[in-house]
C-alpha cells in the first residue's frame, strides 16, 4: 500500500517538473498571396452614351405638272436621284386624244405632247406613287425624294442632361459595324415632348452613304481631366454603405497598410484618387486585399 502510494507522488512531481508548451510561441503571422498595381497619370473623363437615329430632315415631293398619262417612270424606290434628272415623262390628255391627229396633218409640226419632269434636288427615292400608263392630275404627288443634304442623327436629349451638351460643338458617334465618326451638333430644337421631357439633339456627320433609321451610340462629354491620377477599381475597397473608401498600400514588399482615399471620375474601369496625392513608384494589393486587415503581412506573387 505504502508503496503504490510512493509511486504516484512521484508521478505528480515528475509532471510538475515538465512545463506545458507555450501555445503561442507556436503561433506563426498569416501571410496572405496578393498581386500589386501602381497609380497610373493620364486624361479621364466622365461620360454619357445615348443613342441616335438617322434620318433625313427635308423632303422633296415630285409632283405632276398637268393632267396626262405617264410614258415614262425612271423613279425607283432606293435610287440615288441627281439634280435635274429626268425621273417621269407624262403626255397630256389634249396630246393624247389629239396629237395623232395634227401629226397626220402637218407632218413638219411634230407635235407630241411630252414633259419631262425632272428631280428638283439630289437625294434619295423613298416613295414611288405611280408607274406607267397611269392617269395623273396636275399637283398630284409622283414621287418622295430625301434631300441627301439634310442628313442627321437625331438624338433624344432628356432635358435635364442639357447643360453638358449646349455649348458644344462636337461629339463622337459609334455605329452598330465599330465606325466611328466625329459629329457636329448643328442644332438644338425649342420643343420638348411632354411624355418623355425630351429634346431633339441634330447632329450632322461627314458620312453621305448611310442608311435611315440607323442607331449610332452618341459619346457626350461630361467632365474631363487631363492629368487625373487613379487606379484599377479592383484595388479600391468600400464599405458596406459606400460612404469611406480604402486601397491597401505595399510597404516594404512585405506589408500593406490600410490608407483612406477619397474617389473622383470613375471609367472604363478605373477609379480617380483625388486623395491623398500617389506617385508612380507607389503600389497597391490588386488581388487578395478583400477582408485584408490593417498592416497585414503579404507576400507578392505576380507583378
Amino acid at each position: 500500500m505504502r508503496s503504490g502510494i510512493y509511486i504516484l507522488i512521484v508521478i505528480v512531481l515528475m509532471s510538475c517538473g515538465h512545463a506545458a508548451p507555450d501555445d503561442s510561441s507556436e503561433e506563426q503571422s498569416v501571410v496572405t498571396p496578393v498581386t500589386v498595381t501602381s497609380a497610373h497619370t493620364g486624361p479621364m473623363a466622365d461620360t454619357i452614351e445615348m443613342n441616335a437615329t438617322s434620318t433625313f430632315l427635308q423632303k422633296s415631293i415630285v409632283k405632276a405638272s398637268a393632267n396626262g398619262y405617264l410614258t415614262t417612270v425612271n423613279a425607283v424606290v432606293g435610287k440615288t436621284a441627281g439634280n435635274g434628272e429626268v425621273l417621269f415623262v407624262l403626255k397630256t390628255k389634249e396630246a393624247q386624244s389629239i396629237g395623232n391627229t395634227i401629226n397626220s396633218l402637218d407632218s413638219t409640226f411634230k407635235f407630241s405632247g411630252l414633259i419631262t419632269i425632272r428631280a428638283a434636288r439630289t437625294g434619295h427615292i423613298t416613295e414611288v406613287n405611280h408607274q406607267v400608263g397611269d392617269y395623273v392630275q396636275d399637283g398630284e404627288q409622283l414621287a418622295v425624294i430625301n434631300d441627301v443634304n439634310s442628313f442627321v442623327f437625331v438624338l433624344n436629349l432628356p432635358y435635364e442632361l442639357r447643360p453638358y451638351v449646349l455649348g458644344k460643338k462636337e461629339v463622337q458617334l459609334k455605329l452598330p459595324d465599330g465606325q466611328k465618326l466625329a459629329g457636329t451638333i448643328t442644332a438644338v430644337t425649342a420643343i420638348v415632348d411632354s411624355a418623355t421631357q425630351t429634346q431633339n439633339v441634330y447632329i450632322k456627320v461627314p458620312a453621305d452613304q448611310l442608311p435611315v433609321n440607323l442607331v449610332a451610340k452618341v459619346t457626350i462629354v461630361k467632365t474631363a481631366k487631363t492629368n487625373a491620377v487613379f487606379l484599377p477599381r479592383q484595388a479600391v475597397l468600400a464599405n458596406e454603405t459606400q460612404t469611406e473608401f480604402w486601397v491597401m498600400k505595399v510597404t516594404g514588399d512585405t506589408a500593406a497598410v490600410k490608407v483612406p482615399v477619397k474617389k473622383g471620375l470613375e471609367t472604363n474601369g478605373q477609379v480617380e484618387i483625388i486623395s491623398p496625392t500617389f506617385s508612380g513608384a507607389d503600389q497597391f494589393v490588386l488581388t487578395g486585399n478583400y477582408g485584408l486587415a490593417d498592416t497585414a503581412t503579404i507576400k507578392i506573387v505576380k507583378q
